[in-house]
């Protein structure tokens, strides 16, 4: 693989920064702060951590605004280092995509279409009339089922499974273990109090630049379509009911679970383990905290957290107060003791007469 060499000024460039320094310095890689060498280039998160700068053998260092290039090291400054140093490091670490072709041991259904530049990898399982783009990559043991649809430069991990009739976008990723277009969870009890399926005929449809965590759900609708529109970002171990649909660029993280029928605007976050009930609208920009249980629709931009879901200050309130509750337990004993025994005052007892 040819190794990537850019000068300080080129990554300026690539992340809209200001250099202080020498531009001309030479970077072939990213490494952390403390272990960069002299043509890697490292980040500072904070400015209060500047005093680190005369410590690193870095090439070159981005940094926040209003940090200073330190002797002769110099440093980039941009307004969000972490993003800055996403973009750049994923520079540095992508690999081309190299055709290895359908593996021998691979299967290939009748009637699918499969681009020029595809690697198919052993023990993958193709259904029937499975269609792909470019660059799409299927690795060990996955299996895609009929009629699935994958876009260019889509990658499925090993393990991963595809029910029949999911549409895949162009540059997705599914990690290993994640199940996409499982039947949903719909049950009707008779009189007899037994649980009648309620067939689940719809699909999944996940549009491009997704990505998807391992172990994760996504179920496919009872009727039309389970939506998850682009940008979005999956953590692992996630259930995505039937009908839900995610709005562009939306957050989940570990273990969040949605009910059916849930829609999420754009930029949608949700902290770990929040979860809502099912058939409720939240607005683009909401944010749920970590654990967070939503039961009501909530507004652009509302910030909620707890159980139920209520504004996240009075939610911190809430939690202060609960922290203090053996005390305030205590204390209304001894007051309520002390009532008591004032009550039961003789001169008290006159004056209730």
């Amino acid at each position: 693989m040819t190794e990537k060499i850019l000068s300080v000024a080129d990554l300026a460039e690539m992340v809209e920064g200001q250099v202080l320094g020498d531009a001309t310095v030479l970077i072939g890689g990213f490494a952390p702060l403390d272990t960069a060498g002299p043509k890697e280039i490292s980040f500072l998160a904070k400015a209060k951590m500047a005093s680190l700068l005369a410590t690193t053998s870095a090439g070159a260092v981005l940094v926040p605004p209003g940090v200073e290039a330190v002797g002769s090291l110099p440093v980039i400054r941009v307004k969000d280092p972490y993003l800055a140093v996403a973009i750049i490091h994923s520079f540095f670490v992508a690999v081309p995509f190299v055709a290895k072709g359908i593996h021998p041991r691979a299967f290939v259904g009748e009637n699918c279409l499969l681009g020029k530049e595809i690697s198919i990898a052993p023990l993958a399982v193709l259904g029937d009339r499975v269609k792909t783009g470019e660059r799409v990559s299927i690795e060990a043991g996955a299996v895609i089922g009929d009629d699935v649809e994958l876009g260019d430069d889509t990658t499925i991990k090993a393990n991963v499974t595809i029910y029949d009739g999911c549409k895949i976008g162009k540059r997705v990723t599914i990690h290993s273990g994640t199940v996409i277009g499982s039947d949903g969870f719909g049950y009707s009890a008779n009189e007899r109090g037994e649980h009648i399926k309620r067939p689940q005929i719809g699909t999944v449809r996940i549009d491009d630049d997704v990505e998807i965590g391992a172990n994760t759900c996504v179920d496919r609708a009872a009727y039309g379509v389970t939506w998850i529109k682009s940008g979005v970002k999956i953590d692992n171990l996630v259930q995505v009911a039937h009908n839900v649909i995610l709005g562009e660029n939306s957050l989940l993280v570990a273990q969040v679970g949605l009910s059916g029928s849930t829609t999420l605007g754009r930029n949608v976050v949700m902290g770990g383990q929040a979860a809502s009930s099912g058939h409720l609208t939240l607005g683009d920009q909401v944010m749920v905290a970590a654990r967070g249980a939503v039961h009501g629709d909530q507004p652009k931009g509302a910030v909620v957290g707890g159980t139920p879901a209520i504004p996240v200050r009075q939610w911190a309130k809430a939690c202060a107060v609960f922290a203090k509750l053996p005390e305030l337990q205590s204390t209304v004993r001894k007051n309520s003791k002390a009532i008591a025994e004032l009550c039961n005052m003789p001169d008290r007892k006159k004056e209730n007469i």
